[in-house]
């Protein structure tokens, strides 16, 4: 690999003077400078990024953390980043924690080590921050947040999304609903449970104890969880609904409904949130909370690329607003359908 000292030797300069034409840092006059262009064609000359990043201290790379790659909602989240990113010069390293807070602060390590120019997380434990409380990167947070940290957040109205769920079960004449939520103590999941019961008992429903459970936010955690809710009761004794607090987790029980031959959505309605693509093709299409996710990764690519221009600015919180997909999973109650 050809070195800026054999560009210097070829071109019969010096090595600072090739590094002048290439940085254009400094003039240079247009007979050296056509001979140092001559010589990086010839040898095939690659500038070495890093050392570029070493003299300018930008490095052009974004990291990003998420903390699930096989959930399809981070992967397309990922996308719109990196769309953004790319669009502005950036390139995206991706990272995968596992929800693993060991593994999470491993990478943020790797990333800072990398000069990354700035972060996005889609999870933050308070053992990621340095002893007063922030991150020595600018950052920008996706989805989950300490309340009392004070940095840029973007986020879906989780609240609303559990509303819009359980008003549309409300006018589906479903009475006995159930709810698989996220893992206990997830400030997202919790609100939008919380939106879900305040909603359905405004509406003269009501989400009993022993129908609200606890799952992984995977098809195996909704599949689990939706025997527990269809198995493992009298068949008078089912709910005739379930709210899944994300898409995989309603695949799940839409995979545990049909083991059990019970008929979606004549004799059970299934929502779920985010919208995946998958959504759509699942058996029968999911009714789900559409989170936009194009709108939540150009919104925090931008708030970065916005915070890295100015580290000064004021923190920032936006929240966007899902809507409701409706699709085959859900219908009113089919009488007619012998459980």
């Amino acid at each position: 690999m050809s070195t800026i000292k054999d560009v210097a030797r070829l071109a019969g300069v010096s090595y600072t003077t090739v590094s002048h034409v290439l940085n254009q840092t400094r003039p240079v006059s247009p007979e050296a400078k056509e001979r140092v262009l001559a010589a990086v064609k010839e040898l095939d000359y690659v500038p070495s990024a890093l050392a570029r990043s070493l003299r300018s201290k930008v490095t052009g790379s974004i990291g990003l953390i998420i903390p699930n790659n096989t959930n399809p909602y981070f992967s397309e989240l990922a996308r719109g980043i990196e769309d953004h990113c790319y669009g502005a010069g950036y390139s995206v390293i991706l990272c995968n924690s596992d929800d693993d807070p060991a593994k999470q602060r491993d990478y943020l390590l790797v990333l800072q080590t990398k000069r990354c120019d700035g972060l996005i997380l889609a999870t933050l434990n308070q053992s990621d921050l340095n002893p007063a409380g922030k991150l020595d990167i600018p950052t920008v947070l996706l989805d989950r947040a300490p309340r009392e940290l004070d940095i840029d957040l973007v986020s879906t109205d989780n609240a609303l999304g559990g509303s819009l769920a359980a008003r549309h079960l409300l006018d589906l004449k479903r009475r006995h609903v159930a709810c698989i939520a996220g893992p206990e103590g997830l400030d997202l999941s919790d609100e939008r449970v919380q939106g879900f019961r305040q909603t359905l008992e405004e509406g003269g429903g009501k989400l009993a104890p022993s129908d609200l459970l606890h799952a992984d936010f995977s098809g195996i955690g909704g599949y689990q969880a939706a025997m527990r809710l269809l198995q493992e009761r009298p068949t008078d004794a089912r709910p005739d609904a379930i709210f899944c607090c994300n898409d995989m987790m309603a695949i799940g029980v839409l995979r545990a409904a049909g083991e059990l031959q019970i008929e979606v959505p004549g004799q059970l309605s299934v929502v779920g949130f985010d919208d995946i693509e998958l959504a759509q093709f699942v058996h029968p299409p999911l009714t789900t909370v559409a989170q936009n996710t194009r709108r939540l990764g150009n919104l925090t690519a931008q708030f970065l690329l916005e915070r890295i221009a100015d580290p000064d600015l004021p923190a920032r919180r936006e929240t966007v607003a899902p809507q409701l997909q409706l699709r085959g999973s859900t219908a009113p109650f089919d009488n007619k359908i012998k459980k």
